[in-house]
């Protein structure tokens, strides 16, 4: 069995920001009990005895914990590849200094649109300007920079503009990711799905780009999958080489399969990591392809994308066993066509406490 070489430490789930695609979980109470510093130090230990070498500090909005560089300073003492993934809002000198000497190694900093209008929307509050300048900061720094950006329906036309961006502010990598649909983001898919017109065209621009800036700027770009009739190969397989941990110490095989209700999510405050890593029922749920049925079960692509997603499964079809609608060969195809024809491009409605976007 394989062991993880990565670890996603969801520190918390608070974010000033109320982004209309964010895919962390609705009910964010359940997480209100966040693992102390002394629990995410011993989870830290676990994670490099079971190999882990990187690990990804992220949320919410991490710069919210503010023991986060006596987190960044134990993981580094054991030799952990560390990454901090923010949206930048609280990243001032000081405490970007602070985190440095403590010894982060990178910086991802969220990006919600080329422009500060179109993206300060989609966050719900004034924002693109503090992420400008925290990238500045990075780069002062020292430290390797990463802009990430959710594509969506509403940004994915403006791929050029964001790559001129990330040229301009130093980056040395680009993540062009589409929207995920779990969380906020399942409940506005209808407005940020984007058109098999809008993809073809971002790729495009993707495929110049890349062979005009190879050697200065990597960039990733992760397809949306309603459109190919083939599922993406998610985490690479199911408890494969990712585990995701979320503040409250839950540890899940990637970070929506909290979505899926009976997968019975273990804790690092009742179990070790390895423990949960090698034997529990969650993260052997899905592990391999003896649990496939047809058509998967007999697909020369199980071993390529193995099943899709487990999450989207389950989420269109209430199965988390069923073969990923997106497939073509599914039963449940149908459904995907059904959702990418309804897709409407109504304005995406910002997270709010307590309330729920119509449709």
């Amino acid at each position: 069995m394989d062991r993880p070489l990565g670890m996603l430490a969801e520190l918390t789930y608070r974010c000033p920001l109320r982004c209309a695609y964010c895919s962390n979980p609705l009910d964010l109470a359940a997480y209100d009990a966040e693992l102390t510093l002394a629990e995410w130090c011993r989870v830290l230990d676990e994670a490099r005895a079971l190999g882990v070498l990187q690990a990804h500090l992220s949320g919410g909005e991490p710069l919210l914990r503010r023991d986060l560089p006596r987190i960044v300073a134990h993981a580094h003492g054991l030799g952990l590849y560390t990454s901090l993934v923010t949206g930048g809002q609280a990243l001032s000198v000081g405490r970007l200094a602070a985190l440095t000497a403590a010894g982060l190694d990178h910086v991802q900093i969220s990006l919600q649109d080329a422009e500060a209008a179109g993206a300060d929307a989609l966050a719900g509050a004034p924002a693109h300007r503090r992420k400008l300048a925290a990238a500045g900061r990075v780069k002062e720094a020292g430290l390797p920079l990463t802009l990430n950006v959710v594509l969506h329906r509403a940004n994915i036309g403006r791929t050029g503009a964001l790559v001129d961006l990330a040229v301009a502010l130093g980056a040395d990598r680009l993540e062009l990711a589409n929207t995920q649909y779990y969380g906020w983001a399942l409940l506005n898919r209808r407005a940020l799905l984007p058109t098999r017109e809008q993809l073809e065209a971002a790729e495009a621009v993707v495929r110049r780009e890349r062979e005009r800036l190879a050697g200065r700027l990597e960039i990733v770009y992760v397809t949306s999958d309603h459109h190919e009739g083939v599922p993406k190969p998610c985490m690479h397989g199911w408890g494969s080489r990712q585990l995701t941990v979320a503040p409250n110490g839950d540890v899940l095989p990637c970070p929506a399969a909290a979505s899926i209700p009976d997968l019975d999510v273990p804790n690092v405050r009742a179990a070790a990591l390895a423990d949960i890593w090698f034997r529990s029922p969650a993260f052997n749920r899905f592990r391999g392809t003896d649990w496939m049925r047809e058509p998967c079960r007999s697909c020369p692509r199980k071993e390529i994308d193995h099943g899709g997603c487990r999450c989207q499964a389950f989420q269109l079809t209430g199965d988390a066993a069923a073969t990923d609608p997106v497939c073509r060969l599914s039963p449940h195809h149908g459904l995907v066509a059904a959702i990418v024809r309804d897709a409407r491009g109504a304005p995406a409605v910002p997270q709010a406490r307590g309330s729920v976007p119509d449709g």
